[in-house]
């Protein structure tokens, strides 16, 4: 299987692999951009951000030049936000420290923020043909079962074991390289898939170790089961006239640097909230709103507030801003908070 497995991928992928996605190009800006949209997203997800996203930003220059606020509201709904903060980063540094150009080398594309060692692998392979292999989660998946590698892929030892494969499974020729990577890509995605691989159609299935052992639902090793905890939080939907007020999350953290309606743990301190910044009511709270993290449950409770009369000191903050609800609905706000803001600008 060591031998054969690259020229088995190669012209499997040629004939069967995909060829249609917009991110198939040598443009490393474009490839680039993919790679870190498909970071923890699925295809289908990125299919409709990524010609958006290009629209605004056609290339590393107007993403450099743009504010981070318009690069968040242009991400928003994709998640995992600090893949956008990173994205204005690294496109500021390749203007800054790369003369504007992307580097071919895996190592000096590893140095911007945001990119790992698969994802410049990608970069380096696609973009420049550059002799380099990936180890993201679908290839980890391939290699763990067509080798019969025990252990999760997450593990440092098991990982490391992997890429050290990963290399050794190369093709040589440079022609190879992009088909070879390209397949790794499709063979994860589209036959040996999590759930219910598709084993009848794979060009591995004769020499693979999951396959003859019947292993496929053991293998790669899942990660140890762990509780996923649940957090609750209350967020206040404070409207005035046709505006409302949203504040600026710290850089850090979940939904870093976006805009997002306050959140309190009790009563008492929205109650405090809304006295210090004008006179108005609490309305009956909307049902829950569940959002799914990674590692855990976020149950919302969100609060609408009618505000009549604001405070000089309410009007504005350093915090904080009144923004018309439409407007606020275009914002870098989080996926769950646009829904709520959604069902304002309805109400």
């Amino acid at each position: 299987m060591h031998s054969s497995f690259a020229s088995r991928l190669v012209a499997w992928q040629r004939r069967h692999g995909r060829h249609d996605l917009p991110w198939q190009v040598k443009d490393p800006y474009r490839v680039w951009l993919s790679e870190i949209m498909l970071q923890q997203t699925q295809v289908k997800s990125v299919l409709d951000y990524y010609p958006r996203f290009l629209a605004r930003f056609p290339d590393v220059a107007s993403l450099a030049a743009a504010p981070v606020d318009d690069v968040l509201a242009q991400w928003s709904g994709l998640g995992y936000y600090s893949r956008a903060r990173n994205l204005h980063k690294a496109a500021k540094m390749v203007m800054d420290a790369f003369g504007g150009a992307f580097p071919p080398e895996r190592e000096r594309l590893e140095q911007l923020p945001g990119v790992g060692r698969s994802t410049a692998a990608a970069i380096s392979a696609f973009a420049f043909g550059r002799r380099e292999t990936i180890l993201d989660g679908n290839v980890k998946r391939v290699l763990a079962r067509c080798f019969g590698i025990d252990g999760f892929p997450g593990d440092k030892a098991i990982e490391k074991r992997m890429w050290a494969l990963a290399e050794e499974i190369l093709p040589a020729a440079a022609a190879d390289i992009g088909p070879y990577v390209q397949g790794l890509m499709d063979l994860g995605a589209t036959v040996c898939s999590r759930g219910k691989p598709a084993c009848t159609a794979c060009p591995m299935v004769d020499g693979c170790v999951a396959a003859r052992e019947g292993r496929t639902g053991e293998l790669p090793t899942p990660r140890p089961k762990k509780a996923v905890p649940i957090r609750h939080t209350a967020m206040l939907l404070a409207r005035h006239e046709n505006k409302v007020w949203l504040e600026r999350r710290p850089p850090t953290g979940i939904w870093g640097g976006l805009l997002s309606l306050p959140e309190f743990a009790t009563t008492l301190e929205m109650e405090d909230w809304l006295s210090g910044r004008g006179d108005g009511d609490m309305l009956p709270a909307w049902p829950e709103l569940e959002h799914v993290f990674t590692h855990f449950r976020l149950i919302i409770t969100p609060q609408p507030v009618r505000i009549d009369r604001l405070h000089a000191a309410g009007a504005a903050e350093a915090d904080g801003q009144w923004l018309d609800i439409d407007q606020a609905v275009d914002a870098g706000v989080p996926a769950p908070v646009r829904r709520l803001l959604l069902r304002l600008a309805s109400d």
